[in-house]
């Protein structure tokens, strides 16, 4: 049996082309690969349904016979819709979130769920419901969240992309967490229908991804607009074949480890400078120092987030407080 593919997810759609590799042979390696893993990035898991799409995967496809593990706060139909929340647990999906149905139209395989914090709200993956989920690169660490689940099944190799969502910091965090590509798009950009909830305005959909070329190819299949979310965007052409073509020679950018206002580890200041010097420079752009400064919202954040875990919650809460975790039960 191969081990899962260890590329990114286009590389592995050309294998798949060229005959070289199968997508049930894949999927069998990603199942095979989380039952001897350590790293607790699972929360649900659908064989018989990820099976099944396998067998009659369409390569052509941009995504044809993709393994896709989905971020458990994303809705797909018949799977638990747990919110990753203990009172909760006997919730179960009844429609594919609209990004869910793009990435079945683009012929993604979908194993499973894959774990995150609880309602998504701190940037750690350990809950009530599945424990605590490890970082690849150090099993006593926190591969971050609330995408925790999806970063490390990518960067643990169990699957080539996997899908995210970030309000403030949600894709973004387990990315640099575990040396992955997370890029939090344009608000809107992905549609949260068919059930879109007008809560925080702060919160987008994506992917955890091991390559820029696998995002902007994810922004293919999954952008556009969705009547059912007011707010989604119209539909843009072209993230993947246009990479590379933009001239930014000349354009002024601004280096700002804190943005103002976050407490930044000294080294990770350095980090982040020396980085963003060695990418000005090989892009052309010009280094200027401006003052960044942006405001502390996280009260307002939060309070935005939580309303929307209180309606989640029902008729449960608050009895159901000594259930949820710490962070959820204080907010």
């Amino acid at each position: 049996m191969h081990e899962p593919w260890l590329g990114d997810a286009c590389s592995l759609v050309d294998e798949f082309r060229a005959g070289r590799r199968s997508p049930v042979e894949e999927l069998d390696a990603t199942f095979a690969a989380i039952d001897a893993s350590k790293l607790n990035a699972w929360s649900y898991l659908d064989p018989d349904g990820a099976r099944a799409a396998a067998a009659r995967a369409d390569v052509s496809l941009p995504f044809g016979g993709v393994p896709i593990g989905v971020k458990q706060l994303t809705s797909v139909a018949g799977w638990p819709a747990t919110e990753a929340s203990l009172p909760l647990k006997e919730q179960v999906a009844g429609h594919d979130a609209t990004m869910v149905a793009r990435l079945r139209a683009g012929g993604a395989v979908l194993p499973g769920a894959t774990t995150a914090s609880e309602f998504g709200g701190v940037n750690l993956t350990s809950t009530k419901l599945h424990g605590a989920t490890r970082n690849p690169w150090n099993l006593e660490s926190t591969p971050g969240g609330s995408s925790g689940g999806a970063a490390a099944a990518v960067a643990g190799g169990e699957c080539s992309i996997a899908t995210g969502g970030d309000g403030g910091g949600s894709i973004r965090i387990p990315a640099g967490f575990t040396g992955l590509v997370g890029l939090k798009n344009t608000y809107g950009r992905i549609p949260k229908g068919p059930h879109m909830v007008v809560g925080s305005l702060t919160a987008v959909s994506g992917c955890l991804a091991r390559s820029v070329r696998d995002t902007a190819r994810y922004l293919d299949v999954c952008n556009g607009f969705d009547a059912r979310d007011p707010y989604s965007l119209p539909r843009v052409e072209g993230f993947e074949r246009d990479l590379g073509t933009h001239d930014l020679k000349g354009k002024r950018v601004v280096i700002a480890p804190t943005l103002g206002s976050a407490v930044v580890h000294p080294e990770l200041i350095a980090a982040v400078i020396a980085n963003g010097e060695a990418i000005a420079r090989d892009a052309g752009l010009v280094v200027v120092d401006v003052p960044v400064e942006l405001p502390e919202l996280s009260y307002e954040w939060a309070l935005s987030g939580l309303a929307e875990i209180v309606m989640e919650l029902g008729d449960l809460y608050p009895d159901c407080e000594p259930d949820l975790t710490p962070r959820s039960r204080s907010g």
